[in-house]
């Protein structure tokens, strides 16, 4: 493949998990195999793992990169009665006894060629010598193209006809969500709010010609480095050697903004109307760093409530420059009712006096924006 061979357009990884779960409930499209193709660290292998997690399936997870061809195809042995050889299968390929789940051929374009071949007779005839892969399971394969800057073997027209393909791209909403759930350091989060071409940096990182750059997977490295032990000039060292040198600075520049910006605790302690309005950040790297410290700190219903009521009053923030409050409201209410849900404090947010106000403060907008629409 010659230059950036996908023609079909770029998804967000959270768009293919809901195409592969979609896939795989269609008996008939399950039997086409789906090829994701992506930078590293973009959550290729993550969302395959969710996927099976999703339907409660077994999943095979094959790294191409590690194993011999023999290893797929079995190995051979003489049956002196039948006066023949006979293939043994491998035992991490599923029997008939397992009758549904998802077969990961990961890294398949990094992949030894002869190794390659015997993974396209899974993909494209669903079995191997005398093995055949039971019908019910599906099979997605992953890998990086040239222009990713990765070691990449080419991919024939006749293997590509047979297949599903996605050009799976990082998309920062993807990888918020991600982190949410993950519950990643919040400086990361409030970083990448405002600076989302930090999140991959891939291109730049080919153009300079630099081993070592930004990528989602590094981001989250770098989350375990600032929850660590360490002290903070070890921790800079492991940062600038996770994410190269530049990404490095710029990022420990605006972290001391951030974390000198609220003291999240100390807000949360605090009484409602003045004292709260006092503590309230001034910048916008100071905003984000709030929000998502806020959700991070957000355990219990009294927490709950209390960052409800803090959220009511964004509007009382003053800074050198004019900051979005009413977007960080919103931001802040969503964020906070994916925690509510996922630690089961629905009622601590539909009982809040706070959320009932801001409700209603917007719905009195909506109609306002209808009337002057008309």
């Amino acid at each position: 493949m010659q230059g950036n061979p996908m023609n079909v357009p770029a998804v967000s990884i959270a768009a293919a998990k809901r195409a592969l779960i979609q896939q795989y409930a269609d008996p008939v499209l399950r039997q086409r195999a789906t090829m994701l193709w992506g930078t590293r660290g973009v959550g290729k292998s993550s969302v395959v793992r969710q996927v099976a997690e999703h339907y409660r399936v077994p999943l095979v997870d094959l790294r191409l990169t590690t194993i011999e061809p023999v290893d797929i195809r079995g190995a051979i042995y003489a049956d002196e009665e039948a006066e023949r050889t006979v293939w043994f299968p491998p035992e991490f390929l599923p029997e008939a006894d397992e009758p549904e789940g998802i077969l990961f051929l990961d890294e398949l374009t990094a992949a030894d060629q002869r190794l390659q071949i015997s993974a396209y007779s899974l993909i494209l005839d669903r079995r191997v010598g005398h093995y055949r892969l039971p019908d019910g399971w599906q099979v997605v394969a992953a890998g990086n193209a040239r222009f990713h800057g990765a070691v990449s073997y080419d991919m024939g027209t006749a293997l590509a006809d047979r297949m599903f393909h996605f050009n799976v791209q990082t998309a920062i909403d993807a990888f918020l969500e991600y982190a949410m759930e993950r519950e990643l350091a919040p400086e990361i989060m409030a970083y990448l709010r405002v600076r989302a071409d930090k999140l991959d940096d891939t291109q730049t990182q080919l153009a300079n010609d630099h081993l070592v750059g930004a990528s989602p997977r590094g981001w989250e490295d770098i989350s375990s480095v600032l929850r660590s032990g360490l002290d903070d000039r070890t921790k800079r060292l492991f940062v600038q050697g996770r994410i190269g040198a530049a990404n490095a600075a710029e990022f420990f520049g605006v972290l001391r903004e951030i974390q000198a910006g609220v003291d999240v605790r100390r807000l949360l302690e605090a009484k409602r109307g003045r004292e709260t309005a006092a503590l309230l950040p001034t910048t916008l790297d100071g905003l984000y760093g709030m929000i998502y410290g806020l959700v991070a700190v957000v355990t219990d219903e009294p927490t709950m409530e209390r960052a409800l009521e803090i959220v009511e009053q964004f509007p009382e923030m003053k800074g050198d420059a004019p900051l979005p409050a009413r977007e960080a409201q919103t931001l802040t209410m969503e964020l906070l009712l994916q925690r509510g849900l996922a630690r089961g404090l629905e009622n601590a947010i539909l009982g809040s006096s706070a959320y009932q106000r801001y409700m209603a403060a917007r719905e009195e907008a909506a109609g306002e924006e209808a009337v002057g629409a008309r």
